[in-house]
């Protein structure tokens, strides 16, 4: 019987590592329109937390984000950086708010930089990213570097051994943790009522990776009018924790 080869120490430690809380590159400071939720009445309970993040994890992060990261892991290993930019690109177009646009270029300038201080490999491709994207959009400054999210967590993630199938299982893995963070805060909610959703979402993760593993680049989406909406309106909510 074949055992399938298990991955090397070095490699699983960062993958942890990236799917931590505790990476400095803020991610517990926003809800994603989840704390504006809360503020509508629309999440009220444990019950309900549950259901949000299971719906903005097959409806928002499987069609979207995930689906490029699955693209652009890949994409960073062969060096094919005109393939990154385009990635790059439509995750920038695809914002549907102020706050996501903010939380992308941040979360992404974050990762890239403290990655690049650990990798001198992962620092000469975004050297080339940033030259390239200049010279491909000489009239668009965001083109210049990777600021977005997703694409800076494939970088840190393609300098491992990893299959695209683990790197996209850690970068959902860490997103729902802080999700469920968030959800405790804003709810609020106990600390057993938030294990008890990042279980529901555990299992919900593997199908929604396969699910954007599986998208070809004209089935990828961006299109939740709803967390659109509640984004726009947690701009100017009166009393807020996150910063979206």
């Amino acid at each position: 019987m074949h055992r399938p080869t298990a991955l090397p120490a070095p490699s699983l430690l960062q993958l942890i590592w990236l799917a931590s809380p505790a990476l400095p590159v803020g991610g517990f400071s926003y809800s994603e329109g989840l704390e504006a939720a809360v503020d509508k009445g629309l999440v009220a309970t444990e019950s309900d937390a549950g259901d949000w993040l299971i719906d903005q994890l097959h409806l928002g992060l499987a069609r979207g984000d995930l689906a490029v990261i699955a693209k652009a892991v890949p994409a960073w290993r062969r060096a094919d950086i005109d393939r990154v930019i385009e990635l790059n690109q439509w995750v920038l177009q695809t914002r549907e708010s102020h706050e996501f646009r903010l939380q992308t270029d941040q979360m992404g300038r974050s990762l890239a930089q403290w990655h690049q201080a650990l990798n001198a490999q992962s620092a000469a491709a975004l050297t080339q990213f940033a030259q390239y994207s200049q010279q491909n959009n000489p009239d668009d400054q965001d083109a210049s570097y990777p600021t977005t999210y997703p694409i800076a967590f494939a970088l840190a993630a393609s300098s491992t051994q990893a299959s695209v199938r683990d790197c996209c299982l850690a970068f959902t893995f860490g997103w729902a943790e802080n999700m469920v963070g968030a959800a405790v805060k804003s709810v609020p909610l106990g600390q057993s009522a938030g294990q008890r959703i990042l279980a529901r979402l555990a299992n919900e993760i593997p199908s929604a990776v396969d699910y954007a593993m599986g998208l070809a680049d004209s089935q990828r989406q961006a299109f939740s009018p709803m967390l659109a909406i509640l984004s726009s309106q947690h701009e100017t909510q009166y009393s807020r924790l996150f910063r979206s």
